[in-house]
């Protein structure tokens, strides 16, 4: 029997410590509960806890195939920060390795359910009428990139998010790199006639991104209190990601197994490539 590849969580490099350390604690977590899989996680470019540090150490166990699940939510990365670039160069550093890429979790129905539930714990989760949510207005916030098919993929997010779920409408803002920022979006929803709005952060950790999202938030709904603004939470580690995230390696583990894992040495998916909801 072909024993299994190990699994790589590669996320993009980051800065924020907070936000790294809540990655770092989800790796730990997700091979907590699968002690019999060879599972490491790292991040690109800058930053603390490398991808190529997680990928030296599984080498070291004798790990020679990969594969690995993106911790995205959009597919579009610059290319030179892109974990696509970060593996062929952990390919040539380690040429007896092969390296497999599954596709990034967003958006997942998954991920839109774990959105709702954010609502709803922002709402207060207390039995409301549907004309609750109608008075509703959400502004589904992402951390904003200097590509452009990368904030289409939170507009689409926000589209999916709003579709059947009886909310008034989805706006959406971006915490930096992107317009509009959050005050102009909170704008749009007031001038949209909301009297309130959720503001939800598209992020699947928090950090300090969240925190410049909240107090933006709080600096606008104190200059215009006849607007109630909400914040809402992060996806967060909760256990439906890991189960997504499995998923996602299990796809790419029986694809590769189904192909002859090694025929795809060096193999990995295209930062742009597409991205459904299944």
């Amino acid at each position: 029997m072909t024993t299994p590849p190990a699994l790589l969580i590669a996320g993009i490099g980051t800065r924020d410590e907070r936000h790294a350390a809540a990655f770092q604690a989800f790796v730990r977590e997700l091979a907590a509960r699968h002690p019999d899989l060879p599972v490491a996680g790292g991040l690109t470019g800058p930053g603390s806890h490398p991808l190529s540090d997680a990928v030296t150490r599984l080498v070291g166990e004798g790990v020679t195939r990969f594969a690995v699940v993106p911790m995205t939510l959009i597919p579009a990365a610059p290319p030179r920060d892109g974990i696509a670039a970060a593996l062929a160069q952990e390919a040539e550093r380690h040429a007896d390795a092969s390296f497999t890429s599954a596709r990034p979790l967003g958006p997942h129905r998954t991920l839109l359910s774990l959105l709702e539930r954010r609502l709803d714990e922002a709402l207060g989760n207390r039995r409301r009428l549907p004309s609750d949510r109608a008075e509703t207005t959400v502004l589904l916030v992402g951390d904003g990139s200097p590509l452009p098919e990368a904030n289409a993929e939170v507009h689409r997010a926000a589209r999916l998010l709003w579709e059947g779920r009886g909310f008034a409408g989805v706006e959406v803002a971006f915490a930096s790199l992107a317009a509009p920022d959050v005050a102009s979006g909170l704008d749009r929803c007031a001038k949209l006639g909301a009297r309130r709005v959720v503001v939800l952060p598209y992020f699947l950790f928090e950090g300090d991104a969240l925190e410049r999202v909240r107090q933006q938030a709080e600096g606008w709904g104190l200059a215009y209190p006849e607007v109630e603004v909400v914040p809402a939470d992060v996806i967060g580690p909760a256990r439906e990601l890991a189960d997504l995230v499995m998923d996602r390696y299990e796809e790419v583990a029986d694809t590769s197994e189904r192909a002859g894992f090694g025929d795809e040495a060096h193999a990995f998916a295209h930062p742009d490539a597409h991205v459904d909801v299944r």
